[in-house]
């Protein structure tokens, strides 16, 4: 298992919330980590991602100025904070090992899908 992904649930428009991904210590010699998401029927999309050199982030611009990608220094345990949540945010979310540029985004570099983890489920509704 390489990521562990927490934090989900229900909240109403507005709100926030913060994920959590613990990451196998295998996975932080990738160029980068990044958070996905997947709504029902559609293709994971990538949310933000992080280099695990420099610290240098990407975000979408579908949740620029919302989302914060952080991780603890002191674990291997890398964050995204949501805030001002839309219910256009409701997916399960998942951490990967990836790469990014602002040609192409955040892109997952999971050869198939089975390297997903369980992911979190987020929903955004009132």
């Amino acid at each position: 298992v390489q990521f562990v992904e927490s934090g989900g649930g229900l909240v109403q428009p507005g709100g926030s919330l913060r994920l959590s991904c613990e990451a196998s210590e295998s996975t932080l010699h990738a160029y980068a980590i990044g958070w996905f998401r997947q709504a029902p029927g559609k293709d994971y999309e990538g949310v933000s991602c992080a280099a695990t050199a420099d610290g240098t982030k990407f975000y979408a611009d579908s949740v620029k100025g919302r989302f914060t990608i952080s991780k603890d220094n002191t674990k291997s345990t890398f964050y995204l904070q949501m805030n001002d949540l839309k219910p256009d945010d409701t997916a399960t979310y998942y951490c990967s090992t990836a790469y990014f540029n602002d040609a192409y985004g955040c892109i997952s570099t999971f050869l198939t899908d089975d390297y997903w983890g369980q992911g979190t489920r987020v929903t955004v509704s009132s």
